[in-house]
């Protein structure tokens, strides 16, 4: 499919305030959720890291048990709008203080899904020659602000807050550069910013909406210091001093300690303080329960009675077409049936579909010298995203139609106890933004899937008209609430039934399509997007 590791630079598991362990991609289990863990001195939570773009399996991993993790619920509303903004921790204090100690107990703690730590650290700006021979010579001074870049920072921060995917800076220290490949990281229910100046710029502090100064002693911070830069960043004793005394000393005596004026919360002891540490957690779950929202039951009680949208397209239902449908709808056709003849269908939704792309006119000379006037596509390529697993099955046809084509997948489950939509996984190529992009689920019934799916897209920056949804069949309600929320979306499919029964199943339908194409029966815990029960 033309598909490369480095093509695939988006790439990021919900996590329950982490990064995911080790381990192959199996999805087993996935929709299990983790118990909260209480912040006790007896009782520590399992370690966790932060959400980041890597390829293992959504799941913690402790001594006597393996945990699943929860995914991301709708951050946006019915109309597609993004207006749950991520709830910003800053953590403020000293060099060595435990920032990050702290930052690691409240996301253990908190135990909610996509929880985002952002260290300053990697906003240091880029030196230049000079600047590198003082930094060896342990002659700059990296804890003044004019060593950190604030305008990306407050960028990065915004964007992160909003919802939208951001590419963030990687520091080496050893060699005071970034690095060539930068993190990408989206989507946060909570996102915690640490770092030594966190609160002395007025543009971050707008952006915070709980501020958290980390008081330690100097002496401690100085131990933690010496031991951090021999071990991890290959610096000696002398010249670790000779910093401190001249640098660090006093941009925390002149920038740090001043701040924690602005501090909402300070926390002495840092990671010991589990009262401390227990308020705050206590505090952002009351913050968001406040933001909660419901999207399924929203679309389910919309835009009924309405004509359908002219961003709708539906195949002529040629004789072939209706025969097709006849045979993959019987629940009596025979697995193998039901795959050829979905695959033809898909053959022909695909086609149908690439008429709508955006064409120039070119000419080219022929094999005989002539000139022949003719098309070709208006954009820099196409690129095919899938909602697994059933969506999935859609790649196939579209790799025969278009050449090296690039894919990405999005995994979006239902919550059965609240009824909602989740982001539980995500992996796009590498500068989708430029792209016309295919989006393929094989059913769509309320279009709670389909809303996340282009949700995502946008948070991505691809532009909401180079979105093409694509699927086999649609009711009249999906198709109604992604137009509703994303008028310039074109929305394509071989038929539209109009009836969803009470449990959003299309009517007459298809039935499960992912169960019935892959021989497989649903377990009871498992319910995929708005194409794996025909919702």
């Amino acid at each position: 499919c033309g598909e490369t590791r480095s093509e695939r630079d988006t790439e990021v598991w919900a996590l329950s305030g982490a990064s995911p362990g080790s381990g192959d991609d199996s999805l087993d289990g996935l929709t299990s959720h983790a118990p909260r863990c209480p912040l006790t001195p007896s009782l520590s939570p399992p370690k966790r890291t932060t959400s980041q773009s890597k390829t293992e399996p959504p799941l913690l991993r402790t001594n006597k048990r393996t945990i699943y993790t929860a995914g991301r619920p709708p951050w946006y509303n019915v109309t597609g709008t993004t207006f749950k903004e991520a709830f910003v921790i800053g953590l403020c204090g000293g060099s060595a203080s435990g920032k990050t100690t702290v930052a690691n107990k409240i996301i253990e703690a908190l135990d909610v899904p996509w929880v985002v730590l952002l260290s300053m650290d990697s906003f240091y700006k880029v030196l230049n020659p000079e600047e590198e021979e003082l930094a060896a010579k342990n002659e700059y001074n990296f804890d003044h602000p004019d060593a950190f870049d604030f305008e990306l920072l407050v960028n990065v921060l915004r964007k992160l807050k909003k919802g939208k995917s951001v590419k963030v800076p990687v520091y080496d220290f050893t060699s005071h550069c970034r690095r060539k490949e930068w993190k990408t990281v989206y989507g946060a229910n909570v996102v915690i910013f640490e770092g030594i100046l966190a609160f002395a710029n007025k543009e971050l502090l707008k952006l915070l909406d709980m501020k958290v100064f980390v008081d330690t002693d100097s002496d401690i911070r100085l131990i933690r210091r010496l031991k951090r830069d021999i071990s991890q960043r290959g610096r000696n004793i002398s010249g670790i001093i000779k910093q401190y005394n001249k640098f660090v000393k006093p941009a925390f005596e002149q920038y740090i300690e001043p701040t924690v004026q602005s501090a909402d919360i300070v926390v002495p002891r840092g990671g010991e303080n589990f009262v401390a540490l227990d308020l705050i957690v206590q505090h952002v779950h009351s913050q968001l329960e406040k933001r909660e929202i419901t999207v399924r039951s929203a679309l389910a009680s919309a835009h009924q009675g309405q004509p359908l949208p002219e961003t709708l397209s539906v195949m002529e239902s040629t004789p072939q077409v209706r025969g097709m449908h006849t045979i993959i709808r019987n629940k009596e056709t025979n697995r193998d049936e039901f795959i050829f003849y979905s695959k033809r269908l898909m053959r022909l939704l695909i086609e149908h579909a690439l008429s709508f792309l955006p064409l120039k006119s070119v000419s080219v000379e022929t094999p005989q010298g002539g000139v022949y006037n003719g098309k070709r596509l208006s954009g820099k390529r196409i690129t095919g995203v899938s909602i697994l697993r059933a969506g999935e099955t859609m790649e196939q046809a579209l790799m025969a139609v278009c050449k090296d084509i690039r894919l990405g997948k999005i995994l979006i489950q239902t919550n059965h106890n609240t009824g909602e939509p989740e982001l539980h996984y995500l992996r796009l190529p590498k500068d989708i933004s430029e792209d016309y992009v295919i989006l393929m689920d094989s059913t769509v019934s309320t279009g709670a899937a389909a809303l996340m799916a282009i949700r995502v897209l946008l948070d991505h920056d691809v532009a909401e008209d180079k979105i093409f949804l694509l699927s086999l069949l649609m009711a009249e309600m999906g198709v109604h609430s992604v137009a509703y929320a994303f008028p310039r979306v074109r929305i394509i499919t071989t038929a539209v039934d109009k009836e969803v029964n009470d449990q959003f199943h299309i009517i007459p339908g298809i039935g499960n399509f992912g169960d019935r194409y892959f021989g497989t029966d649903a377990p009871s815990d498992w319910c995929e997007s708005d194409e794996g029960m025909d919702y």
